[in-house]
């Protein structure tokens, strides 16, 4: 008897693992209405702690484990995840708890994932046409429309909310949801692994020999158009601070790997990264402003230098090039700006010193 209670005592029965696991579903799908702050893992482990004590006190009065029906109704009765975040996040005045954590969602991707990026592909090139390519210009009116923009879809996307706040249009809603069909609890994110580190870094190194046998066939860039076409000026001036940019990358991807440890460096040196990136391409932006010839990448081979029909190849690579610069330019300064939030992500898990509950750990 005493070896089969203690068999039984380590190792959970099937209904258990369900009421378990159907807490971690629900414990996750508050976790994603809930405001990222830094009580938010006290709060949902408070939660967690909250509905096993219910879980338990239940099993007391009937006898036997809950099955996961009789706990979807604890969970029904604690309300819709939706409606607890609103309960455990701020209380504001002008969006009640129920609609506030959606509220914030549509917020956010209204002004941060619709308009920042058609300001910055649609609206800011065509800003720089008007301008006839004056960079300044082009700037600062695409800021000013995207300021303007964003305080007034905010005001819309607040109006809205507002109103069906006050007509209590979404009353109803939280009796719909079913516990049952919450999604499944998403695995911990692993760090890379040791197979994607080497990758990377074997990558670099097929990057930084690329750029250092450029100067030597240059058909590796140009192809076929390498017999009639040759770096310009301004290739041959940011050479080195490319081959400097891709040294760096190869040195970042080599510390990653020899130090796995180190879980503040390979967010910080992608940072260090892009920003390296966003001041080469910056000061090409500026440099061809600034030069007077009207093909500043590559120009023609000396022995087609007179050869008429040459220039419009020439025109068009050229063109290429630039429109690839700004583009890049575009790409880098969005994935800083992501760098940069998961870098003060991880600086705030640090500052915290606390590890997560078990029972959302594996979120």
């Amino acid at each position: 008897m005493s070896k089969a209670s203690s068999h039984d005592s380590s190792q959970q029965s099937p209904s258990a693992k369900n009421a378990t696991e159907l807490i971690d579903r629900y414990l996750q799908a508050v976790r994603f209405w809930l405001p990222k702050t830094r009580r938010q893992d006290d709060l949902l482990a408070e939660l967690g702690e909250d509905l096993r004590s219910q879980i338990e006190d239940k099993e007391g009065e009937l006898g036997h484990p809950l099955e996961n029906a009789e706990v979807a109704e604890i969970l029904k009765r604690c309300g819709s995840p939706m409606m607890v975040a609103g309960r455990l996040g701020p209380q504001v005045h002008l969006i009640g708890p129920a609609l506030f954590p959606i509220y914030v969602f549509v917020l956010k991707m209204v002004l941060f994932w619709i308009l920042v990026p058609v300001f910055i592909f649609i609206v800011g090139p065509v800003n720089l046409a008007n301008s006839g390519g004056h960079w300044p210009s082009a700037i600062l009116n695409t800021f000013g429309d995207l300021w303007s923009g964003l305080f007034i879809a905010a005001g819309t996307v607040t109006l809205v909310f507002a109103i069906i706040e006050r007509t209590s249009a979404h009353l109803g809603a939280e009796c719909k949801w079913d516990p049952l069909k919450l999604p499944p609890v998403r695995k911990e994110e692993r760090k890379p692994t040791f197979l994607k580190a080497v990758c990377e870094l074997g990558f670099n190194v097929f990057g930084l020999v690329w750029l250092l046998l450029l100067p030597q066939h240059p058909w590796m860039i140009l192809g076929p158009a390498a017999a009639v076409l040759k770096a310009g000026p301004m290739l041959h001036t940011f050479y080195i601070p490319f081959v400097l940019v891709s040294a760096f990358a190869l040195v970042r991807s080599g510390v990653t790997l020899a130090r796995p440890q180190w879980g503040w460096f390979p967010p910080l040196s992608q940072l260090a990264q892009s920003a390296l990136v966003l001041i080469v391409f910056h000061s090409m932006i500026e440099a061809i402003g600034r030069t007077p010839s009207a093909y500043p990448f590559v120009v023609l081979q000396d022995a087609v230098a007179n050869s008429p029909k040459y220039f419009q190849l020439a025109g068009i690579v050229n063109v290429s090039i630039l429109a690839s610069i700004v583009f890049g330019w575009l790409g880098v300064c969005i994935a800083a700006i992501a760098q940069t939030w998961q870098f003060i992500r991880y600086l705030r898990k640090r500052s915290s010193g606390m590890p997560r509950p078990a029972s959302i750990g594996a979120q």
